[in-house]
């Protein structure tokens, strides 16, 4: 009797990991392109080489140090959200915009390629950098380091590191969902959501072959 061979279903295919900025995010993402677009002209405009040099140095700086950058940093009304009653500190908004923004700034700093690039989130391009890096013990380490930063401000400073480390191999990052990263950071109790995020993008970007399979011990190989 013949039987009858019956197909076996694909296996469904794996969705690319992906997550949608929320409305910081697109403002954020909007401001950036624009500049980028600016910047890498065949004649770059001296005006966003001014600016991106002028960003730079607000790395680590409280929201609203240089009057003449309000094109780049200000936050839309709607997106303030929570503000002191005397407005006499930054909103967690601005502060995510103006690291954000700043941080850009450093990565595109000498690059003619684009690094900022929708939905690569900052968990996937370190996962990349790991893969391409000469030294990926170092940028373990370092994220690392971020991932148990007690502080927003030491999380800013590891961050301003890692950033550093992805422009050499030219790593893009979306600078829209770090400014939603960043503002959740700033919350009471985002620290943990955040850092979960990253960790997440970072072991689901990285390809199997990536994971070393531990070694068989030698008494279970005679046993076999």
């Amino acid at each position: 009797m013949t039987v009858a061979e019956t197909s076996r279903p694909d296996a469904p295919t794996r969705k690319p990991w992906a997550r949608r900025r929320r409305g910081l995010g697109e403002h954020v993402a909007r401001t950036v392109s624009a500049l980028q677009v600016r910047l890498l002209r065949e004649a770059p405009q001296p005006e966003a080489v001014s600016a991106l040099a002028r960003l730079r140095r607000g790395i680590g700086r409280a929201p609203g140090f240089d009057y003449t950058l309000e094109r780049y940093l200000q936050v839309p009304e709607d997106l303030l959200g929570y503000r002191p009653a005397d407005d006499a500190v930054a909103t967690d908004a601005e502060y995510a915009m103006h690291d954000a923004v700043t941080l850009y700034a450093l990565h595109q700093q000498s690059r003619r390629e684009r690094m900022h690039m929708d939905g690569r989130g900052l968990g996937q391009a370190l996962a990349e950098l790991v893969r391409v890096s000469a030294g990926p013990d170092g940028v373990r380490r370092r994220f690392a380091a971020l991932g148990t930063a007690s502080t927003y401000h030491e999380g800013i400073y590891h961050l301003r590191s890692l950033i550093t480390m992805l422009r050499e191999p030219q790593i893009p990052l979306d600078y829209g969902l770090l400014a939603d990263d960043l503002q959740t950071l700033r919350l009471p109790t985002g620290r943990p959501q955040v850092q979960a995020i990253w960790g997440r993008e970072f072991f689901r970007s990285r390809p199997s072959t990536d994971v070393e399979t531990p070694a068989t011990d030698a008494h279970e190989e005679n046993l076999s």
